[in-house]
C-alpha cells in the first residue's frame, strides 16, 4: 500500500513556525511539489516576507498564530480550511531554543519552553487531527523533535525534555492512526540555518518575570549561524521525502550516528543481567514492543535490498 501522502500535489499542509528557517524550508519544498501550504507563525512581518519569498500566491496562505493559544489555533485551522478546503498534513514545527544550566532555570523558563515546544505540538494534534480524520483522505503528522531527544547534552534540560516528549508522542500514536491512513513522522534535525538563536525576542511578558535565562538569551541573540550548518531548503527536501515515504523517523545529519549508537548501547548495557521472568513477560506483551519499530526496520531492509545492484 502506498504511503498516505506519497503524492502531495493538490494536498494542503499546515506548518507552524513556518515563516523562516526550517519551517520555511519545508514550505518551499512542498510548494515546489505542488502542495498548498498554510504558514502559521507568531511574527506578522515574517509571514509577509515568507509569502513574498515563495512567490506562489495561489498555493500559499498565511495566518498569525501563537501555538500556545488554543482558541487562536482553532481560528487558524478554520482559515486554512476556508482557503483550501481539507487539511492533509500537519507539521508541528514551531519551537524556541530555551537553553541554560538547570540550576538557573525558573518556572517561567520551564513554562514557556514546554508550552511552545511540547504544548504547541499537542495543541496542533487536538485541533487538526480530528479534521484530518473526518475527511477520510489520509494524511501525515510531522512533529519537529530534535537530535537533542536522541543525544541529550548538558545545558539543554528544558529543550530536551520537550523534544524527547515529542519523539515519544510520535512513536506512540503512529500505530494508532495507521489504520486511517494517517502517517506520523518524528523529525529530528541537527543544526540548521535558522533564527532559533533569536527565540528570546518572542518570549511573552508573562514569562519574563521569573526567569533565570533572560540575560543568556540576550547574549545568544548575538550569535551568528555557522556556515557549516545545514541549509533550510535542504532540510525541507529531506522532510518532503520523509512525508512521501511515510518514514517514522526523519533524520538529517549523519554526524550524530556514533553518539546515538553509544547512547543506545549504554542503555542496553544497563539492563539487569538475569533470566527473564517468563510469567511476567506473558502478562505484559503489550508493553514489551511496538510493531511500528519492526515495520520501520523491515521497510529499511527492503529499501536497502532494492538499492543493491543485481547480478545478471
Amino acid at each position: 500500500m502506498p504511503a498516505p501522502m506519497a503524492e502531495v500535489a493538490g494536498k494542503t499542509a499546515f506548518i507552524t513556525g513556518g515563516a523562516n528557517g526550517i519551517g520555511l524550508g519545508i514550505a518551499r519544498a512542498l510548494v515546489r511539489a505542488g502542495a498548498n501550504v498554510v504558514i502559521a507563525d507568531i511574527r506578522e512581518a515574517a509571514l509577509a516576507d515568507a509569502k513574498a519569498s515563495l512567490g506562489a500566491d495561489g498555493q500559499v496562505e498565511t495566518v498569525q498564530l501563537d501555538v500556545t493559544d488554543r482558541t487562536g489555533f482553532a481560528r487558524a485551522a478554520d482559515a486554512a480550511e476556508a482557503r483550501f478546503g481539507r487539511i492533509h498534513m500537519l507539521i508541528g514545527n514551531a519551537g524556541v531554543g530555551v537553553m541554560g544550566p538547570v540550576a538557573e532555570a525558573r518556572f517561567d523558563d520551564w513554562d514557556w519552553g514546554m508550552g511552545v515546544n511540547l504544548g504547541g505540538v499537542i495543541n496542533g494534534l487536538v485541533t487538526i487531527l480530528p479534521r484530518i480524520r473526518a475527511h477520510g483522505e489520509g494524511g501525515q503528522i510531522v512533529t519537529t523533535s530534535s537530535q537533542s531527544a536522541l543525544i541529550p547534552i548538558p545545558y539543554s534540560a528544558i529543550y530536551t525534555a520537550a523534544k524527547a516528549a515529542v519523539l515519544g508522542l510520535s512513536e506512540a500514536i503512529r500505530g494508532e492512526l495507521a489504520a486511517e491512513r494517517i502517517g506520523v513522522s518524528a523529525f529530528m534535525p541537527g543544526p540548521v540555518q535558522s533564527n532559533i538563536a533569536q527565540s528570546g525576542e518572542l518570549r511573552p511578558a508573562e514569562f519574563r518575570k521569573d526567569s533565570g535565562y533572560r540575560e543568556r538569551e540576550e547574549q545568544l541573540e548575538k550569535r551568528p549561524n555557522s556556515p557549516v550548518w545545514m541549509e533550510a531548503d535542504e532540510v525541507g527536501e529531506r522532510v518532503l521525502a520523509g512525508i512521501r515515504a511515510n518514514d517514522l523517523y526523519i533524520l538529517t545529519h549523519p554526524e550524530f550516528a556514533g553518539g546515538m549508537r553509544t547512547r543506545f548501547d549504554a542503555i542496553l548495557a544497563s539492563m539487569p543481567d538475569e533470566p527473564i521472568n517468563e510469567a511476567r513477560a506473558a502478562a505484559i506483551p503489550f508493553l514489551l514492543g511496538n510493531q511500528v519499530f519492526d515495520d520501520t526496520l523491515a521497510a529499511k531492509t527492503r529499501k536497502a535490498e532494492g538499492a543493491r545492484p543485481q547480478n545478471g
